[in-house]
């Protein structure tokens, strides 16, 4: 025990030399066997057990050099082991170390008495052994999860739809009117604002900053869709769950709107539409740069009422706020209106050509800048979006749901919390039948305009800070302040419509 062979015949020092009165049997084991040949023949000779005193070598102790589940098959990970003849199945997990070291009794040196087991031949990707204790420190093969035949596209789950984007069941679209138990809100709780503070002032000049570039970074189309999903949250017609279905009886905010316990709703909308129109003005007041700043403002307003008209992403409330903004009289008072598309006889060239649009006594030049400057924008204003605007008012104008996805409310709201029609009393009498026939078909055709706005929204994914700029929490707090957010409704739009006359008159003077 002293010596061992070397390849170069030199002798080498034992690091820790054994007492020569402890025998190793092992040693004389092995002697046993290789003198004894017709016992090795009647026993079949096991493989010699590898160990070394080394810490990294403590995993594969126990196991042969011919040993197929030794340290080759250890050393590479489960999914890449390879398979024999036709045997589907992956390596067991072994044994703990604990259970391994005892194989091996330092005490006596015995070699194992029984061999290890034969893994089972039975398909499975389970490793049962495995999955049954809890993960230790000592691992030799990584856990494997139980799919148990479960398919690679299962495995993976995929992300849910958008709410908006979620399919509506029959019997929820096909219920009947029940017994309301509360009124609805459909404006969402007031969250943490990514846009603004805590408390905040009126009119934050870093605000207002960032929500131009936000606005500019966006087509007319993409901000119409934003305002399209804001709108339909707002009015209950995507979004609603069972809840606020049970307590308002309907399955739908434009069933509600046509109920006396639809108060809460009607009034909120018509806080949305003004809040809206409000912020569109001051899109253009709030420029004080060059004129051509202002002109640029007026189109985008222009061509996002084009992106949002029937047709087109079909919002008819978002609409109305955009055209009430641009026909606000801070914006654009008018004398002597003429119908557009009539020319005055007697005038020709430049002229003729100026007889298509309306008198302006309101931002005279910036209208004129638009004009000359973003002539086709002019145009569809006064050729289209004004006589468009001007049936939707009288519920004359386009409610099918298949070119609209949210029918206009706003002449109907009116109607239900007590405003006058205005105009003569026989063409009032005509615009009242016709707004009361117009809210019964928003309310039968439901359904439908839920089915219409969900495809125009399917597949849009919106920017969170541009959706938060068009709620009207956001509005509110941005045009009034943390503190003035909580005043009276009209107190609020009465002081507001000062501060844009003011800037109006800022802007361009009166001669």
């Amino acid at each position: 025990m002293w010596k061992t062979e070397a390849c170069c015949k030199c002798r080498a020092q034992p690091l820790n030399p054994l007492s020569p009165r402890a025998p190793c049997r092992c040693h004389r084991m092995e002697k046993t066997l290789l003198a004894n040949p017709g016992t090795t023949a009647s026993c079949p000779a096991r493989a010699r057990k590898w160990s070394n005193s080394q810490p990294a070598d403590l995993a594969h102790m126990g196991q042969s050099r011919e040993d197929p589940t030794g340290i080759e098959a250890f050393a590479m990970p489960v999914s890449a082991l390879p398979r024999t003849g036709s045997d589907p199945v992956l390596l067991k997990a072994p044994a703990p170390l604990g259970t391994v070291a005892n194989s091996l009794r330092a005490s006596d040196g015995q070699l194992q008495a029984k061999a290890p087991a034969k893994p089972p031949r039975t398909p499975s990707f389970e490793l049962p052994e495995a999955s049954e204790r809890p993960p230790t420190y000592c691992e030799l093969v990584p856990r494997v999860p139980c799919v148990q035949g479960t398919s690679l596209s299962q495995s993976c789950p995929e992300p849910e739809a958008p709410w908006w984007e979620a399919e509506e069941d029959e019997e929820e679209e096909n219920r009947c009117f029940t017994r309301p138990r509360a009124e609805i809100s459909f404006c969402p709780p007031d969250t943490p604002s990514c846009l603004l503070g805590p408390q905040n002032r009126p009119l934050e000049p870093q605000v207002l900053h960032t929500l131009r570039g936000l606005f500019l970074e966006h087509h007319p189309g993409s901000t119409a869709l934003h305002l399209l999903l804001v709108d339909c949250q707002a009015t209950g017609l995507l979004g609603v769950t069972r809840v606020q279905r049970d307590n308002m009886g309907v399955s739908s905010g434009l069933e509600l709107l046509t109920l006396p316990h639809g108060c809460r709703l009607r009034l909120e909308l018509l806080e949305r539409h003004e809040t809206l129109a409000l912020a569109g003005a001051l899109a253009v007041l709030g420029c004080s740069g060059p004129l051509e700043e202002r002109a640029a403002a007026l189109r985008g307003l222009v061509e996002l009422a084009l992106a949002l008209r029937p047709g087109a992403a079909g919002d008819l409330p978002g609409l109305a706020a955009v055209m009430g903004a641009l026909l606000m009289p801070q914006v654009r008072a008018e004398q002597g209106v003429e119908e557009a598309g009539v020319r005055v006889s007697g005038k020709t060239g430049e002229e003729a050509c100026a007889g298509l649009f309306s008198q302006v006594s309101r931002l005279e030049h910036t209208w004129r800048q638009l004009r000359r400057s973003h002539t086709e924008a002019a145009l569809a204003f006064e050729q289209e979006l004004k006589p468009l605007m001007r049936a939707l008012d009288e519920g004359a104008g386009p409610c099918d749901p298949g070119e609209v996805a949210l029918p206009h409310v706003a002449p109907m709201v009116r109607l239900l919390e007590g405003e006058e029609v205005a105009g003569p009393l026989d063409e009032s009498c005509e615009r009242l039948l016709r707004t009361l026939h117009g809210a019964r078909h928003m309310a039968r055709d439901a359904p439908k305009f839920r089915k219409v706005a969900a495809q125009r929204l399917r597949g849009f994914r919106p920017n969170p800070e541009l959706r938060e700029a068009l709620t009207t929490g956001f509005l509110r707090r941005l045009l009034w302040g943390s503190r003035g957010a909580g005043a009276p409704r009209a107190e609020r739009f009465e002081k507001f419509q000062r501060v844009l006359g003011v800037l109006s008159q800022r802007l361009e003077p009166d001669s």
